[in-house]
């Protein structure tokens, strides 16, 4: 009896959802589409325009730089899923019943942002390198080498969400495991930003305290980092890493949230909400990169930037030692461009 009332259910939800198909905004209520309310042909417009302008500014800032691969690959793969989630918005403006922009534009523009933070994630370990590692409680390759995998772990956890709630939605089945999987990942990459920033901010406390109390002998004294530290471009990323950071975290918690609630939730039916802590907030944290990318504001020791890292020799002028970045010496020289 059960199996049988369940069966009717189905079949009443396909031929519901089957109905939905022909609906139009001349038809139908908004309020029985996948979005609730009108999507907005301008602002999705002008998204897909300034992520593709990032896109470009960062695909001709490796191009002429050849530094920082790992963080160009993070960025720009961040940056297509982003495009290619404001393109199914856009298809979803002619048809707000069809699924297909719908699941599009869900499942890209969640997880686009893990690659973002990864980007992020990577550019930690230069500059505890420039300020010195003593100032950290911990060893500069042991960011990379605790946040990427972090940030991998919460990538798949949202991918695998969306992809099982996408293959649900096409089934007419319920998409609850795949949502709280896509927010299991959100949750973790909220939690992981969150370590990222405390770390940060103990860094930045230490290396503020050490200043005080050594003066510039807190700091690295290799010629070439005192030289970044005073460069406006090396200023202004780091400035720009943290807005970054700031914006994707708020993005994130504010995704957590939403679809903590579902798809059918009282914050995914606010356009206003997705427009300013969704589109907005990563479009700034992106162009914020792109006006000081890593790859411009490292001029010489960026080389490698993704990598998980190991002891590297930095070249002193002629007639000194060099000195290891994690504090030791040698009479070897090496390039300040290490090898990863």
């Amino acid at each position: 009896m059960e199996s049988r009332v369940a069966a009717t259910g189905i079949v009443a939800r396909q031929t519901r959802l089957e109905l939905l198909d022909d609906c139009t905004v001349a038809t139908c209520p908004l309020d029985s589409s996948y979005y609730f309310y009108r999507v907005s042909l301008a602002a999705n417009a002008t998204f897909i325009a300034l992520f593709a302008l990032s896109l470009l500014g960062f695909l001709l800032a490796f191009a002429s730089t050849r530094r920082a691969t790992a963080f160009h690959i993070a960025m720009a793969c961040g940056l297509v899923l982003e495009v290619a989630g404001y393109a199914g918005r856009i298809l979803s403006w002619k048809n707000q019943w069809h699924e297909e922009g719908f699941l599009v534009q869900i499942v890209c523009l969640t997880i686009a942002p893990a690659f973002i933070a990864g980007g992020i994630y990577l550019c930690l370990r230069r500059i505890v390198y420039a300020f010195g590692p003593e100032n950290s409680r911990i060893a500069p390759e042991t960011y990379t080498r605790f946040f990427i995998p972090c940030d991998l772990l919460s990538l798949l956890l949202q991918a695998a969400g969306g992809g099982m709630a996408s293959a649900a939605s096409h089934q007419h089945r319920s998409t609850k495991v795949g949502d709280h999987l896509m927010v299991a990942g959100l949750a973790f990459q909220v939690f992981t930003l969150l370590v990222f920033m405390i770390l940060c901010i103990d860094f930045a406390r230490r290396t503020r305290q050490r200043y005080t109390s050594l003066g510039e002998a807190a700091f690295d004294q290799n010629p070439n980092f005192v030289r970044l530290r005073r460069s406006i471009k090396f200023r202004g990323c780091v400035g720009a890493l943290t807005l970054a950071t700031i914006c994707i975290f708020w993005r994130s918690v504010y995704r957590v949230a939403e679809l903590a609630e579902g798809w059918t939730g009282s914050l995914i039916q606010r356009q206003w909400l997705f427009v300013g802590f969704e589109g907005v907030m990563v479009v700034v944290a992106c162009l914020a990169l792109n006006l000081f990318n890593p790859a411009f504001a490292f001029p010489e020791g960026v080389a490698g930037l993704g990598g998980l890292g190991s002891k590297r020799k930095l070249k002193r002028p002629e007639g000194e030692e060099t000195t290891d970045v994690v504090g030791g010496k040698s009479g070897n020289e090496g390039g300040l461009n290490p090898s990863v």
